[in-house]
């Protein structure tokens, strides 16, 4: 029975026992080689789905937070890909936070245009009232990609409400 006892990925070499207790090298096969690039490769995928779950997990935080501001306004956000798509829920958390009323903006949005131009009255709000810098939100993106650009860094709810009401 061989036991490798060290791994060299720079030589592809592996040291192994000999059932007699007598070390021998032998370079490893181009097999070998290739299971480490999926060892590699599965290592990446473990960090990509640690990386999914802290983003899930920051995602349900930040929708809980804001559900707990909304219920001020009788409001609710289920999933923030879609709830806040139309701008409402996004003028609703705002005017929470902020204590103060939105400017004149659809309540019954039912075309793209009317979406976007919630969503813009939300934002030019915060930059020009609230003095707070927006960066890397495009509105047209907050109804296109459902909500990502205002969701997309939902771990911390000062992406997009940065600043203090």
């Amino acid at each position: 029975m061989r036991r490798p006892l060290v791994t060299s990925t720079g030589d592809a070499s592996v040291a192994t026992m000999d059932p007699d207790g007598v070390g021998a090298t032998r370079h490893a096969s181009p097999r070998r080689q290739g299971s480490e690039e999926e060892a590699a490769m599965l290592a990446e995928e473990r960090d990509l789905a640690k990386d999914a779950q802290w983003k899930r997990i920051q995602q349900n935080t930040f929708t809980r937070w804001a559900n707990e501001h909304l219920k001020v306004a009788s409001r609710h956000i289920g999933s923030l890909e879609t709830d806040l798509q139309d701008g409402l829920n996004l003028i609703a958390l705002i005017e929470v936070l902020s204590g103060k009323r939105m400017p004149k903006h659809s309540r019954r949005p039912a075309f793209r245009s009317q979406k976007l131009e919630n969503v813009s009255v939300a934002l030019r709000f915060l930059e020009r009232d609230e003095h707070i810098k927006i960066v890397n939100i495009e509105r047209a993106s907050t109804t296109e990609l459902g909500g990502g650009a205002v969701a997309g860094r939902p771990h911390h709810p000062a992406t997009f409400l940065s600043g203090t009401f």
